[in-house]
């Protein structure tokens, strides 16, 4: 498939319903092989200023819509998606690397958000409350927050950018999404499909180019209400000290260093293969993935062997090639840091028992790597990895394993695995965490919300909770006299 073609392909930004250059641009590169696929704008501050002037004119007349109205666009936005899944699969393994199966998994997963709220757009409701005197009567209703903006990572191109941009809309908002440099085609794609869906011009806005002049931008505007940002947390706290000035609303998915934990009475071999989609899915690239594996005493040495044989079984390669299994890493950095946490964790007794290096393909590509006897001074401890290595832990009981799975700032995702109502409830209820996975480690779906807690951010995404975040409460209080 030649990408140029596809009809939604695009490489110029959206602005007001126009796509747009500045005469400035940026290579947009194939992880797996280093070529330039295109270039797409730099945009700074006058461009960004352009795009919130355009996301404010279209305001009035979006939320000015009927509920019914903005879900007929975002079921057309949807359809779309669906419609031309394989060929967005296909632009997202070429610019992201991951593998094409994961890719059309994306692409659904993204397409789900958008199907989901377009159904709550008519069920923002309000309430009524029993007025504190016999004149008086109180409502309070839901209203759009107004202008909205996004900025999104590049290891889920499509479903970071649909499960923020389909609430704002279907909340009433306009929104401007910055997406991630390495995987700006995505998110043009999307926005070119939603014009196709005959979205109106202005409500939904991408702009690419480098995060720091239009992230000011945004964060200093007093038009922009409200901010979206999933990414690392050290950059999620300097948005939101950003953002206090004009005290927008803001909704943080931060950093994970989340805990994998199998207890003796577990389901073994359940639990390796859950580990396999947990830990190695878009090449350990995910935020909720496994970062921590803590295997009990009793069952550490028949773990290790069972997961080190299923990791041999992995096909590193392009992620084009339909039998890859594990595509490349992002960058040379992303590639660094493995190799740094592996190094170290060597150095304080851990034992690589599979993988373990940079693999045979060159480039970003790295072996899926089993690290055991890992312990807590480890800096795959500490760190969160987002790469193909898995360190496994041993532990003795339940209140040790607590203690060290909560032995983070992070509090985003858990899993844990066990036959036992018993274990599973005290455990799930101990672990501070804003999201456990039980017997499973795939968690992910717009029905759900999804977020976390402490370092690892604020407000949820998706479910029912997801549209709350892109309102206003307002109470009104009414006199009612008596003639």
């Amino acid at each position: 498939m030649e990408f140029q073609d596809f009809e939604f392909f695009k490489n110029q930004c959206l602005v007001g319903g126009q796509w747009l250059s500045n005469g400035q641009s940026v290579n947009v590169l194939n992880p797996a092989s280093g070529e330039v696929l295109t270039q797409v704008p730099l945009f700074a501050e006058q461009e960004t200023q352009q795009t919130i002037t355009a996301a404010a004119n279209a305001l009035p007349g979006w939320r000015a819509q009927a509920a019914n109205e903005r879900a007929k666009y975002l079921k057309a936005w949807h359809q779309l998606l669906i419609k031309h899944s394989e060929q967005l699969a296909y632009l997202m393994s070429l610019e992201q690397g991951k593998p094409l199966a994961e890719a059309l998994g994306e692409i659904k997963y993204a397409a789900s958000y958008i199907e989901w709220f377009a159904e709550e757009a008519r069920r923002v409701y309000g309430q009524t409350i029993p007025g504190h005197g016999r004149d008086k009567r109180i409502v309070v209703s839901h209203e759009p927050v107004g202008v909205c903006a996004a900025i999104t990572p590049w290891n889920f191109p499509a479903a970071m950018i649909t499960r923020k941009v389909a609430p704002a809309l279907a909340a009433g908002c306009t929104i401007i999404v910055k997406p991630a440099l390495e995987t700006p085609l995505t998110a043009l794609a999307l926005a070119a499909l939603a014009q196709q869906a005959g979205i109106p011009d202005g409500v939904f806005n991408v702009i690419t180019g480098n995060a720091e002049p239009i992230g000011e931008t945004l964060t200093a505007s007093t038009v922009v209400r409200k901010l979206s940002f999933t990414g690392s947390t050290p950059v999620g706290a300097k948005l939101m000290a950003a953002c206090a000035p004009t005290v927008k609303k803001i909704s943080l998915e931060l950093g994970g260093n989340a805990p994998f934990i199998v207890f003796e009475d577990a389901d073994i071999n359940l639990a390796v293969e859950e580990l396999i989609k947990s830990k190695f899915r878009n090449a350990g690239q995910t935020c909720i993935c496994a970062n921590r594996i803590y295997v009990q005493q009793g069952i550490y040495q028949h773990f290790s062997k069972l997961l080190a044989a299923r990791v041999a079984e992995l096909n590193v390669g392009v992620g084009t090639e339909p039998s890859t299994d594990i595509g490349p890493l992002i960058s040379e950095s992303a590639v660094q840091k493995v190799e740094q946490q592996l190094a170290d964790g060597v150095e304080k007794g851990g034992q690589v028992i599979i993988g373990g290096k940079r693999h045979a393909l060159g480039g970003t590509w790295f072996e899926p790597t089993v690290l055991i006897n890992a312990c807590e001074d480890m800096l795959c401890a500490k760190q969160e990895t987002f790469g193909p290595m898995a360190p496994l832990f041993s532990f003795e009981n339940e209140e040790q394993v607590i203690a060290e799975a909560n032995n983070t700032e992070f509090g985003l995702a858990a899993y844990l695995f066990s036959n036992n109502v018993n274990v599973i409830t005290r455990v799930s209820e101990a672990l501070e965490y804003g999201m456990v996975g039980i017997n499973t480690g795939v968690i992910s779906t717009a029905v759900a919300p999804f977020g976390g807690i402490k370092a690892s951010g604020s407000g949820r995404e998706g479910s029912h909770f997801g549209i709350d975040e892109y309102t206003e409460l307002k109470y009104l209080c009414y006199h009612i006299s008596d003639q």
